[in-house]
């Protein structure tokens, strides 16, 4: 089987090719804002009667290609395939697609030859060891974004999946606010430096909202995005961890299936800027494809009660769990971290389950969308 991984990459442009992207992106994205419009205006959504009514008219009036106007037909067709309510408008430096025909990749000079409005231009890319290998396996559509001032492109690559191994027992991972992650092993993974992180931004937004000024808008740009990235970082260095302990050790992961979590859950207001800042879904995301990268099974149980069944007897108690970190067992005695004694209980669990992997995968892949690398 083949999986879908995400290499992006950083183009290094001086003045002449940024300044040519950049009016490449605000043509494409106005093109796209004229299409909607008249999508709108008709109430016609399907690729092939937008197209009609609309291609020689957008090629005439932005200046684009016809691969480029097809292009944009069809982001703007994606965009109402999720809601025909509401009408889409287009950020003009929102992300466009180029295939084969309007951008080659020279992999081996490590360059592009890309299409701009102002001709075609040869834009050097540089990236990292594993984003170079993947681009090996390229396929399909790359998308050029513009984040922060930079250029970037983002190529969708197919990734061979090894065949899962056959173990019989399972590392049981809980997942949590004051610990990132337990596993049954009775290793923690700690969450007190990202909290802390999350809390000092937080405070620090909260401030620089109130004053209202240009310099304090200026820190906020500044500080848009740091506080994600740090916690993308960390999720990702706990999940490579995880996986690589299971298939050192031969063993399979479990999980719980935690969808639906937020709405669920009922919390305190000072505890819901908590609760919702917490990526447990992209830490169950790099889980599912790492472990699919590694050949390790990884199963997603069912969450009820992991918090208050005792892992050596099978007890299930509210009052087994009397504060956030402590268990005891109120029929066998048993004591220890409550979030251990919880991984315990999921690793019991996914071995009674044994794995139905792609199953699995999709649990923890919902509402996540294919990880950049």
């Amino acid at each position: 089987m083949l999986m879908k991984l995400t290499a992006k990459v950083k183009l290094v442009t001086n003045q002449i090719p940024h300044a040519a992207l950049q009016e490449t992106m605000a043509r494409a994205n106005a093109a796209c804002n004229w299409i909607s419009e008249l999508a709108w205006e008709k109430n016609i959504f399907q690729a092939f009667a937008i197209q009609k009514i609309s291609y020689h008219a957008v090629k005439e009036r932005f200046g684009l290609t016809a691969q480029m106007v097809i292009r944009c037909i069809s982001k703007v067709t994606d965009a109402y395939k999720l809601d025909k309510k509401t009408k889409r408008i287009f950020h003009p430096t929102g992300a466009i697609s180029f295939d084969d025909r309007i951008l080659k990749w020279h992999l081996d000079k490590q360059f592009v030859n890309i299409w701009t409005t102002s001709g075609r231009l040869k834009i050097p890319f540089v990236g990292g060891s594993r984003q170079l290998a993947l681009l090996q396996r390229r396929q399909g559509e790359s998308d050029l974004l513009f984040q922060n001032g930079v250029f970037y492109l983002a190529a969708t690559c197919n990734v061979e999946e090894p065949e899962p191994s056959d173990v019989l027992e399972f590392l049981g991972v809980d997942l949590g606010i004051a610990q990132i992650a337990s596993d049954s092993d009775g290793q923690q993974y700690s969450g007190s430096k990202l909290k802390s992180i999350r809390h000092w931004y937080r405070r620090l937004r909260s401030a620089l909202q109130k004053r209202q000024t240009k310099s304090a808008n200026r820190r906020l740009k500044q500080l848009a995005g740091k506080e994600a990235r740090f916690a993308k970082d960390t999720n990702h260095v706990i999940s490579k961890q995880i996986v690589a302990k299971a298939k050192r050790t031969g063993r399979g992961i479990s999980v719980e299936n935690l969808t639906g979590i937020r709405a669920r859950i009922r919390a305190r207001k000072p505890q819901r800027a908590v609760l919702h800042s917490w990526a447990f879904a992209q830490l169950g995301s790099f889980l599912g494809y790492k472990a699919k990268l590694a050949g390790v099974p990884l199963i997603a149980v069912d969450p009820r009660n992991t918090s208050r069944e005792c892992s050596q007897c099978g007890s299930i108690d509210k009052k087994n769990r009397p504060s956030q970190s402590t268990f005891r067992c109120r029929v066998c005695g048993h004591a220890e971290h409550a979030d251990i004694n919880a991984a315990r209980v999921i690793s019991g669990r996914g071995a009674v389950m044994r794995p139905n992997v792609a199953g699995c995968a999709a649990v923890l892949h919902n509402s996540v969308t294919s990880p950049r690398l």
